[in-house]
């Protein structure tokens, strides 16, 4: 019973720890985003809680994204990942606890001389426990914690990411149903001028240039026509790599005015500390919190290692009175193991551990301050895109009353089809910009979506 004290006694010592308590480090960016133009006036709220449907409004938009989270394989790969790291924090765990084992055996010897004895036996025993009197099992087990925390958060990032293709990829196919609408329209004029031009040709009424020039704007539509038939098709495919199942064509937009107007404009608060909880700058923290802790692991190891054996059982030659008092034994090994000489291996392990914190401090730095910079850049083009949309908007209107005015100019012979040709090549070219910058504007909802971290997640995932 002493004996056992004694074991009792060195197992509550165990937890004393050398590992550092964490601070967080302070902000590496500015307390607010940047001001005045380009940028827009910001909140004084902080940014409230959001989740995808109240950014992506459209019904549409909401299923398809709903089924990428239900079938999308990178998904499936995170939800593996986070398995393997909740398992290896509990194989780290377990390493605190004694491992027990139960044996039995029977013996039975025979041979020229005779036949020994039976012998029978039944022992519990614990096998070379370490007792963490220095806390080493103990960071160990805080690293791995965190390292299954960091998997979390990046499982996180990989579903904001997702959404964020989803929308990104529904857009795309909506603007180039756009332009492949407008390349249409385009090849149709053109065709018209062509048999125009060729009647007055035949009458002698226009020169062969006006034909070919006019064959030129046909051909030039009729040839962007093919080239973005075949972008619908490649952005159909990406979406349905992105669902993981195929799309259904009932929720596809038939234009990027359509798709626009599905989708909700995101405040920004004024604190830059919301980057706090990007899921990218959450992993980069737990990261550096399982550094931390490896720094107090390596540290550990510079002192002695207790180790303890021990087992109880009984062993007799009769199975009739094996678990007799006369048969029980118990054996106890305390070992103590102290490295004398390693040739300065254990303080470059502590230097090594305190260099790789260093590094992911550095990492954590930068995780923060791109975010800043991506936040700050989607906020400043928030806050031009509606001029220029404006501006756009306004060109098209002045160049498609240019082309309808130069056209009827020429079919009554007042001008040449010269102006005509240019007015045209400008009308299909503003309308190919201002569906660009609709776009733009669209997909810039979606980056501040993104790149202010998406849905509110847990404060910290729970501890398994």
């Amino acid at each position: 019973m002493r004996r056992l004290s004694v074991l009792l006694a060195a197992t509550c010592l165990a937890g004393c720890s050398l590992q550092a308590p964490y601070v967080q480090p302070p902000l590496p960016v500015p307390s607010s985003w940047p001001a005045g133009d380009p940028y827009l006036r910001q909140s004084q709220a902080e940014l409230p809680a959001i989740n995808y449907r109240d950014v992506f409004t459209d019904a549409r938009l909401q299923q398809l994204i709903d089924q990428a989270l239900v079938n999308n394989r990178d998904l499936r790969v995170a939800a593996a990942n986070i398995l393997a790291a909740r398992a290896q924090y509990r194989i780290q765990r377990a390493a605190q606890v004694p491992q027990i084992d139960l044996g039995g055996r029977y013996a039975h010897t025979g041979g020229k001389g005779g036949t020994a004895p039976d012998a029978y036996s039944v022992d519990l025993g614990i096998t070379a426990f370490e007792v963490d009197l220095f806390g080493r099992l103990q960071s160990l087990s805080d690293a791995a914690l965190n390292r299954y925390f960091a998997t979390e958060e990046a499982a996180r990032s990989t579903r904001l990411i997702l959404v964020a293709d989803v929308a990104e990829a529904w857009l795309t196919y909506a603007a180039d149903e756009s332009l492949l609408r407008i390349a249409s329209q385009t090849a149709a004029n053109a065709e018209r001028s062509v048999q125009l031009t060729n009647a007055r040709l035949r009458g002698g009424v226009a020169p062969r240039t006006d034909l070919r020039q006019a064959e030129t704007i046909l051909a030039t539509a009729q040839a962007d026509v093919a080239a973005l038939r075949t972008a619908v098709a490649q952005d159909l495919n990406a979406l349905q790599l992105l669902l993981g199942s195929p799309v259904d064509k009932a929720l596809l937009p038939g234009s990027i005015d359509q798709a626009s107007a599905g989708l909700a404009t995101l405040p920004a608060g004024l604190s830059s500390s919301v980057l706090l909880r990007r899921p990218d700058v959450m992993q980069a923290e737990y990261g550096l919190r399982a550094a931390n802790a490896e720094i107090g692991a390596a540290r550990a190891a510079l002192f002695p290692t207790i180790s303890l054996t021990g087992a109880l059982g009984y062993a007799t030659g009769s199975l009739a009175s094996l678990f007799t008092d006369g048969a029980f034994t118990y054996s106890v090994a305390p070992r103590v193991d102290y490295p004398i000489f390693r040739a300065g291996a254990g303080r470059a392990g502590v230097a090594q551990s305190r260099a790789q914190r260093d590094a992911a401090l550095a990492a954590y730095e930068k995780a923060i301050q791109t975010a800043f910079r991506e936040t700050s850049d989607a906020l400043a083009r928030q806050g031009t895109i509606a001029d220029e949309l404006a501006a756009r908007r306004t060109q098209v209107a002045a160049a498609d009353d240019t082309f309808r005015l130069t056209e009827a100019r020429y079919r009554g012979g007042v001008d040449t089809f010269l102006a005509s040709l240019v007015s045209q090549r400008s009308l299909y070219s503003a309308q190919q910009s201002l569906v660009a910058t609709q776009l733009a504007a669209a997909i810039n909802r979606v980056t501040l979506y993104r790149v202010l971290g998406g849905d509110a997640g847990p404060e910290s995932p729970p501890r398994p």
